[in-house]
């Protein structure tokens, strides 16, 4: 008897292998040492392995664990209070980003990660400005890290329509700093799960001497250069008012773009340009709740793709998008694209689902170790339960309906196990590793105060969402 850690009995394991799910039925999955070490039939496996664990999950699915390619987790302290607004950076969080400390943002991660874990997600691609905490919480419960760390010139202020952003290089130094010192902390740390990325807010924000000085380090320590690029008209109207050129040109002119480079959002991209981007080897993550909420707008993930780029999904922040889940993002990149393109055949469900996990992995430069269950890889996945109402009825011919119920029809809670690297972190809607209750009672201490120190600007800026308030509409 050959002797494993686990063996996982399932009817249906979706691996990602090919150019497709990668289907498999009839099998089980092994895992050692936190890797999958391989599949066996399903008819014989009890006479050839013996495990110290076996996951018995008689009707579920199992598949790779879910990517969240881009996060910002602090944010979620001011969930819901920046939609239906234009202008929302400024006009709609600013006026609450400028008073929240450093214990509310923590809390907010808190929340947002175990949203995210709950949901399916068990690689966090969070992105703020202290990130070690989010580390430690993230390696408490035992998921996946691919954290960057921001970095930012421009004071943090409301600032008007038109009005170009005022820089404190020292503070972009210091940001740097940081960025450097929380890479030697956790790149590559805790048996692999956490890697650290640099993350220059985007073009507008830094210099460009720093944006050149941040892509020489992120080479010489051969990681990730992760970064908003082109994210709406904004961005474009500082970057022509400063240089004369569109964010593109500019970033091209100055060698930015690289396979280095994850470029998230794409928001004022023509599709030429986003072409180009695709073409010079960088990869794209889009957030379609956020950007649909936050400017109306669909990114061009679908033109990336078609130029040969690798695009993941990501959720973003909670005053934008208002959650933290993956499997509404593989629902609404289909949705949005469908509608854009008014062709109810663009971006199917498979692929939708790839994004979410071999295509995600490649595009945040994760897939040697997960985004499919492929033997070597890490053990990364989870099982979705097919005996709920969501995904009910099962067909398997002639055609399998599991992937479409997944992506058009789940919500989250049908994610009943997580895995990774070979340890269940998350088993019936309830993480293992901490109180979670603990968590989601803490947060609530703090609403009451942020809203009295932010409702001065608040009503000065004169929102939307102020407006709203004043006419009894929220």
């Amino acid at each position: 008897m050959k002797k494993t850690d686990m063996i996982v009995k399932a009817p249906h394991f979706y691996t990602m292998e090919g150019e497709g799910v990668g289907y498999r039925s009839g099998v089980v999955m092994l895992v050692d040492g936190g890797k999958i070490a391989g599949f066996a039939d399903a008819k014989q496996y009890e006479s050839e392995y013996l495990a110290e664990e076996v996951l018995d999950l008689s009707h579920h699915a199992v598949l790779p664990g879910l990517i969240d390619g881009h996060m910002h987790t602090a944010c979620n302290v001011m969930r819901g209070l920046a939609q239906d607004t234009d202008h929302w950076m400024m006009y709609g969080l600013q006026p609450f980003d400028n008073v929240v400390t450093n214990e509310e943002r923590d809390a907010g991660s808190r929340v947002a990660i175990i949203e995210a874990v709950k949901a399916g997600t068990t690689c966090l691609g969070d992105y703020e400005a202290d990130m070690e905490n989010v580390c430690r919480f993230i390696d408490q419960i035992g998921a996946r890290g691919n954290i960057t760390q921001n970095i930012r010139a421009a004071k943090r202020r409301v600032y008007r329509p038109g009005e170009l952003y005022e820089f404190d290089d020292v503070a972009g130094e210091e940001d740097l700093k940081r960025n450097l010192e929380l890479f030697d902390r956790w790149h590559n740390q805790k048996d692999g799960r956490i890697r650290i990325l640099f993350g220059p807010q985007g073009a507008d924000f830094v210099s460009p001497e720093m944006l050149l000085k941040v892509q020489k380090i992120v080479k010489e320590k051969k990681t990730k250069l992760h970064m908003h690029v082109q994210q709406g008209k904004r961005e474009t109207y500082q970057i022509e008012k400063r240089y004369g050129k569109r964010p593109t040109a500019f970033l091209s002119d100055l060698g930015l773009l690289d396979k280095e480079l994850i470029a998230v959002h794409l928001t004022d991209c023509t599709d030429e340009e986003t072409r180009s981007i695709a073409r010079s080897g960088a990869s794209m993550i889009v957030n379609p709740a956020s950007i649909g909420i936050i400017d109306g707008i669909v990114c061009p993930s679908v033109a990336f793709q078609e130029a040969g780029g690798n695009v993941a999904l990501g959720s973003d922040q909670a005053p934008g998008n208002n959650c933290h889940n993956i499997i509404h993002e593989m629902k609404n990149v289909c949705l949005f694209n469908k509608i854009k393109y008014q062709n109810p055949e663009v971006m199917p469900a498979w692929r939708a689902l790839r994004m979410a996990t071999i295509e995600g992995a490649k595009a945040i430069g994760a897939d040697d170790i997960i985004g499919s269950l492929k033997v070597g890889k890490q053990a990364d996945f989870i099982a979705v339960d097919l005996s709920v109402p969501s995904m009910l009825p099962v067909y398997t011919y002639p055609m399998r309906n599991i992937v479409p119920n997944l992506v058009y029809s789940a919500r989250g809670q049908e994610i009943v196990l997580s895995v990774v690297n070979g340890r269940v972190i998350m088993k019936d809607q309830k993480i293992l590793t901490i109180d979670e209750k603990e968590y989601l009672e803490d947060i609530q201490r703090y609403p009451q105060g942020i809203g009295a120190r932010a409702a001065e600007e608040f009503f000065f800026v004169h929102g939307t969402n102020a407006r709203f308030m004043e006419e009894g509409k929220l």
